[in-house]
């Protein structure tokens, strides 16, 4: 299995709200390494998409991401 977990290999965005969908798809990639197998994580969306505590959870790690991404953009000052 081989997934780029930092597209186009930057962090590097032009806006916040570029920034944030980085930050959403890295979470997303991170979940996609930790359980390669599709069916599987098919298998558990239907779960975690209906515990708030687990949701909670998802927003914390893209919050994280975020925050690593604007401090790599100087958090968008010029």
């Amino acid at each position: 299995m081989n997934i780029t977990l930092i597209p186009n290999n930057t962090l590097i965005t032009n806006t916040p709200e570029e920034g944030r969908a980085l930050a959403i798809k890295m979470s997303r990639l991170i979940i996609k390494a930790t359980q390669p197998d599709e069916a599987a994580r098919n298998k558990m969306r239907d779960v975690y998409a209906n515990d708030p505590a687990m949701l909670i959870s998802i927003g914390q790690v893209v919050a994280t991401e975020f925050s690593t991404i604007a401090a790599a953009n100087n958090y968008w000052r010029k």
